[in-house]
């Protein structure tokens, strides 16, 4: 496994990183674990307050910062910044709400008074946070943001492809910890980045100072890391891949229901977890929503991610580009067509927006996640058939009910069987919102208290009568 950041608009190898080494696992563990010992017993006011610092640095710095995620994962200027903007959200969140959220519950126990029974969030100690490249600040604040508020530190294991990404999130915490007078040792264990090789990984898991896994990623990553988990009992969450469902009814705006479908698909040049990936559209409205999403995806332009003018940005990788086209292909050869529709350069880990039909309930494409911008369009009878298509997926992470009847749209979103469902918008992406999803999407939550407490201790502390005997 190779660390390196390989420019993907110009496919230059800009730097390359040295695995960590077996030492260098350890010599971080105990330093991760020395420092939250420091840590969990720190006021939560204390702690949060290295957050508000760390959304400062980013706000003073977000140029800066989102240029290095352009530069590793392609992703567009405009893009990164917004990236870097609901990070400094999911920060504040947690200065703002942080103490209210852990305050110890009262329990009206039956034979105990008012206040003799509280149940109290305690922090465990290292979590280990597998994180992707899509979205390189953002994953690891949804993670790192609950937990220190917690009173937990994080050891992260970034994807190979954003080591600069990775490296300047530990700068951030240590630089923002230090700006709010946390000791330095300390400091420097909150967030520990390590270039990890995947032999290493279950020395990791393995460590007694680890008592939490959080990976966000694919299912094959998931299955292997969940399986090492649950062999050393560490309690684990997973964020897995998605087909989302974009579900238009007979009623809705078909107009604007595709210019969402086309930014919903389309954005981070369709390397999102909870994109618009199945479009759904019942018959009445299904050839006025296809000629919208055809005009509109061919006004995407595709060119130098950091030109205020390019809308469809490079996947992140050649290899990214070989295997959604070897997918693309190997649905065709089973029956699907496809559509291109927009030019993208030659040179470059470009890949065009295009819109897979006819894929039948047999193709493997039904049940497939496409990484970029291949949308898939069902024709549904009904409502119901609607319901029915969204539901036949091996994921369950969100989707998206299109009409003008909002109560009727949530009805059909409660249909659903995934974690989110939005109402004639794409995707929910918000630090106030927790997200999470369900079957091979994965377990567990993040953000809001959700993801606050997946990795506390929730201690029962209860005060008996002495004079009981």
């Amino acid at each position: 496994m190779t660390y390196a950041t390989i420019n993907p608009y110009t496919g230059e190898t800009v730097a390359t990183f040295p695995n960590a080494t077996a030492d260098e696992v350890d010599a971080a563990l105990d330093n991760a674990h020395r420092a939250f010992l420091a840590w969990r017993d720190l006021p939560i006011a204390q702690r949060v307050a290295v957050l508000e610092q760390a959304a400062r640095i980013l706000e003073a710095n977000r140029g800066d910062y989102a240029a290095t995620i352009t530069l590793e994962m392609g992703k567009t200027a405009a893009e990164a910044a917004g990236e870097i903007d609901i990070c400094v959200s999911m920060l504040r969140y947690y200065v703002e709400h942080g103490e209210e959220l852990l305050a110890p519950r009262f329990l009206p126990a039956k034979g105990y008074g008012d206040t003799d029974v509280q149940l109290v969030n305690d922090p465990m100690g290292v979590i280990f946070a597998v994180e992707p490249w899509n979205f390189p600040y953002y994953q690891v604040v949804r993670i790192t943001a609950p937990q220190l508020t917690a009173g937990n530190v994080i050891v992260l294991k970034h994807a190979s492809n954003v080591p600069q990404c990775a490296a300047r999130m530990e700068e951030l915490f240590r630089l923002a910890a230090e700006n709010a007078g946390i000791d330095g040792d300390v400091a420097g264990g909150l967030l520990t980045n390590l270039y990890l090789p995947h032999d290493q990984t279950e020395r990791v898991i393995a460590s007694p100072y680890v008592r939490g896994v959080a990976l966000t990623g694919s299912e094959k990553a998931g299955a292997l890391v969940a399986s090492l988990a649950a062999k050393h009992l560490k309690k684990s969450t997973l964020e897995l891949g998605g087909a989302d469902a974009f579900i238009v009814l007979s009623d809705a705006d078909v107009d604007k229901a595709a210019d969402w479908a086309v930014q919903g698909r389309n954005w981070n040049a369709g390397q999102v977890c909870v994109s618009s990936k199945r479009l759904i559209v019942v018959d009445e409205a299904y050839d006025r929503f296809l000629a919208r999403y055809r005009e509109g995806a061919a006004k995407l332009v595709a060119g130098d991610p950091n030109d205020p003018k390019t809308t469809l940005a490079p996947l992140s990788s050649e290899g990214a580009k070989r295997t959604l086209q070897r997918q693309v292909d190997e649905a065709v050869a089973q029956g699907a067509k496809v559509e291109y529709l927009a030019d993208v350069p030659e040179t470059g880990a470009f890949f065009p927006p295009a819109l897979l039909t006819d894929v039948s309930e047999s193709n493997d494409a039904f049940h497939t996640e496409f990484f970029g911008p291949v949308a898939q369009l069902y024709r549904a009878k009904d409502e119901d058939d609607a319901v029915r298509i969204a539901n036949d997926s091996p994921f369950g992470l969100g989707g998206s009910v299109f009409s003008r009847d909002i109560r009727h749209a949530q009805q059909v979103a409660r249909r659903l069987d995934t974690g989110m469902v939005a109402v004639n918008h794409p995707t929910i992406v918000a630090a106030d919102i927790p997200f999470g999803g369900v079957k091979n999407s994965g377990y567990g939550h993040e953000l809001i208290d959700l993801g606050l407490k997946e990795f506390v201790n929730q201690k029962v502390i209860a005060v008996g009568d002495i004079d009981a005997l």
